[in-house]
């Protein structure tokens, strides 16, 4: 079990390099690496642009949680929502949520050496850096192309975002000479969401699977064509699952039938109650569509996410997405060990608390 740690605690430079240092002692990444990544941007080319530094490739499949922050929110702890699996040398991206770029640089992984990214669903804390990594993709010289992954109104994001940095594209190439078209670079691809697994990426080191969760009702998927998914990725020593914002979902289930990790979604049993009053409240206010019914409906509380990891038997449980419960009475922050009590009425496996810049 790793180390709980307060999670009003500043990361700061010492936990950067901690988990940098972590990620090259597993063989992730190379230790000569590390001076860059706190030097310049590791992974992510110098000022002045330029190749990225080669990632070794090792055996074995990590998962590297970049961000584990709950909600659209922002704070100086924890990043939004991303994570990275690297099989055998190459990072494979889930999520972009806001702090991410930073994230890629700080854990090693590095921003230049991601080449697909996978989106559980189009909500601006799982992909709002998405433009931001794009762009300093194509301003530090990443020669190959970057695809990314996700539910119906992906292939429109990815046109926006290279929208965005399309006056940085005109100016640096009058002035810098560069001749490389980010329009030929970067695709989106919209998944089909659907109810039984399907493979939507696979290459010599992964196969990405995806399935719908329940992340929106049926009262909002019917009024629109936005889904949300789940995904699975294997390797040929591993594999991990991702379940993305949900409810309870036997879609997700199915999909995690016997992961190696299920990295799952949580939200405080306060929270979620609080949550269900809040909407009732608004409700009886003239407004039953509102953001407190969305957190309360469409996110897992401890016992659904319990109930999912036993009935998919998964060997190990990583919470992620974490909207923990207040601050102690005396003033001490929400203890994290409060996640793993709740989960274990109902699951006999491990259970890990996410944290930022983990590697497990």
């Amino acid at each position: 079990m790793p180390e709980l740690k307060d999670p009003n605690a500043s990361p700061g430079r010492r936990q950067l390099l901690s988990a940098a240092w972590r990620l090259a002692s597993l063989g992730v990444l190379s230790p000569s690496l590390l001076p860059a990544a706190f030097a310049q941007q590791s992974g992510g080319g110098s000022a002045v642009g330029g190749p990225p530094p080669p990632v070794p490739v090792t055996p074995g499949t990590w998962l590297v949680m970049l961000g584990t922050r709950g909600g659209p929110g922002v704070d100086l702890v924890r990043s939004q929502t991303a994570s990275a699996v690297v099989v055998d040398g190459r990072p494979y991206l889930v999520d972009c949520g806001y702090g991410t770029v930073r994230q890629l640089v700080a854990s090693n992984v590095g921003y230049l050496n991601v080449s697909q990214v996978f989106l559980t669903h189009l909500h601006d804390d799982h992909t709002s850096d998405l433009a931001a990594m794009l762009s300093f993709q194509w301003t530090n010289s990443k020669a190959s192309g970057t695809d990314v992954y996700g539910p119906h109104g992906t292939g429109r994001l990815v046109d926006a975002a290279v929208g965005f940095f399309k006056p940085n594209v005109e100016i640096r190439s009058v002035d810098e000479g560069r001749t490389n078209r980010p329009e030929d670079l970067y695709h989106g691809h919209d998944v089909a969401a659907q109810a039984t697994p399907v493979v939507v990426f696979k290459d010599d080191r992964v196969t990405v699977t995806a399935i719908e969760n329940a992340h929106y009702p049926a009262r909002s998927t019917a009024k629109m064509a936005h889904r949300s998914l789940a995904l699975r990725f294997d390797s040929k020593n591993r594999s991990i699952v991702f379940s993305g914002d949900t409810a309870y979902s036997e879609n997700l289930v199915k999909l995690a039938r016997g992961a190696d990790l299920f990295v799952c979604e949580i939200m405080d049993e306060t929270i979620h109650e609080q949550m269900q009053a809040r909407s009732k409240a608004a409700a009886a206010a003239g407004n039953p569509d509102n953001i407190f019914r969305h957190v309360a409906e469409t996110h897992s509380p401890p016992a659904d996410v319990a109930r999912m990891a036993s009935e998919a038997k998964v060997k190990t449980l990583v919470l992620n997405h974490l909207l923990p419960g207040p601050s102690a009475p005396n003033g001490l922050a929400y203890p994290l060990s409060t996640f793993i009590d709740a989960v274990r009425k109902g699951y006999g496996g491990e259970v890990i608390v996410g944290q930022d810049l983990l590697v497990l």
